[in-house]
């Protein structure tokens, strides 16, 4: 799981984006890490994975990004899919399709089973932070670029 670390850095730095890497205790909270980052919680990039079950059959799975002192609005995330059940995905799906440990999990969807949504509260602000596949460094990154190279799909999905 180390490569997401690894992969994001290179990323970042191949498409020239404005970033700065934030060393910090090891810490995977929200509330708790946006004050060691000296930043508004509401500037976390609170990342969620969360499985939807469309029909009983079929099941998809998405990463919903939003701001760090708000939560994932399941009803309103199921309803925007069209799905029949929305919760959040065991601890060790989550992991596998975000390659990283919970508390660490990246706003990018990189894994082609995993659909990225971002609430548009979080695309306000100017710099948005997160961990950096590491509970012990974060990111502080242009919202501008987050978008750019994410290219999430941006909808109402915090409650």
């Amino acid at each position: 799981m180390a490569d997401a670390y690894e992969r994001l850095v290179a990323l970042l730095d191949t498409k020239n984006a404005t970033y700065r890497l934030i060393d910090h205790a090891p810490e995977g909270r929200t509330e708790l890490v946006s004050a060691m980052r000296g930043h508004p919680v509401a500037q976390a990039a609170k990342c969620v994975i969360i499985m939807v079950k469309l029909g009983k059959k079929v099941t998809r799975h998405v990463l919903a990004v939003v701001p760090g002192d708000r939560r994932v609005d399941l009803a309103g995330l199921k309803a925007l899919l069209g799905g029949t059940y929305a919760g959040f995905a065991s601890l060790e799906v989550a992991e596998r399709l975000a390659g990283s440990v919970s508390g660490t999990i990246l706003p990018f969807a990189w894994h082609p089973d995993l659909e990225l949504i971002v609430d548009p509260e979080l695309t306000a602000h100017q710099e948005l932070y997160f961990n950096a596949a590491r509970l012990d460094r974060s990111v502080a990154l242009a919202t501008s670029d987050y978008l750019a190279l994410a290219e999430p799909r941006v909808e109402r999905i915090a409650g």
